[in-house]
């Protein structure tokens, strides 16, 4: 589905990702792992449009996106919860949910309204709340549901839990995994490397912007010595 070739990006002078190369499978959940600074989050924001590619290719489907805008990256069925959630604090929840509504790049609509409520039920109690009245957890779920109102053919989910209670955790997990299941492709960033393990088919590990390891998830969860020297875990 999505295809990222030797992508190099820049900070100014520093020079962040190194020929980066990435496959996301239709239908298939990839982890990003890797210490803080290894430049997963500019990975995921150099894909999306949001900082410019020195070079590489960026395709979809086969088709070259390199440079495309995040508007148009988003049209093409790529649905972004970005690190800090980004909901918008002065709407309502319900007016955060709405306001995204859309179908689907190839007009699917299977994640309605009704839908997004039925799987965070806690938000049905705040729809009335702004977005700066929740809690973390709320946020999280809220930015979540934001993101399939627009019917995603990839999901990206940059630190999916950073700085949640244990059983909030343990919710947005489920959400993830009920997420996969329904055939949307997932790219999920977390610091809880097992847990991202547990929730992928596929994993690369980010070592200084570039990819040091790559392989089948469960294989990678076996490997914890290897996984060690990157993670430092």
């Amino acid at each position: 589905m999505l295809k990222i070739r030797s992508l190099n990006t820049y900070y100014g002078d520093s020079h962040i990702l190194h020929g980066v190369d990435l496959d996301i499978p239709e239908g298939k959940a990839v982890g990003l792992l890797g210490r803080n600074g290894m430049g997963k989050t500019t990975l995921i924001r150099s894909l999306m449009g949001f900082v410019p590619a020195a070079s590489g290719r960026i395709l979809w489907r086969d088709k070259e996106v390199t440079g495309s805008s995040p508007e148009r990256m988003a049209r093409l069925g790529i649905g972004y919860v970005p690190e800090g959630r980004g909901i918008f604090p002065n709407l309502s929840v319900r007016e955060n949910l709405v306001m995204s509504a859309r179908l689907g790049a190839a007009g699917r609509c299977d994640w309605t309204y009704g839908r997004v409520l039925e799987t965070f039920p806690r938000l049905t109690e705040r729809l009335d709340h702004g977005g700066q009245q929740l809690s973390g957890g709320e946020q999280q779920m809220l930015s979540i549901g934001r993101a399939l109102m627009t019917n995603p053919d990839l999901l990206i989910l940059d630190e999916a839990t950073e700085g949640l209670a244990p059983l909030i955790v343990q919710e947005i997990w489920r959400v993830i995994k009920q997420i996969s299941q329904t055939g949307i492709s997932t790219l999920i960033v977390d610091r809880n490397y097992r847990s991202v393990l547990a929730h992928t088919d596929v994993a690369v590990v980010l070592e200084k912007g570039q990819i040091v390891l790559a392989d089948e998830s469960i294989t990678l969860l076996n490997a914890s010595d290897t996984l060690s020297r990157y993670l430092g875990v």
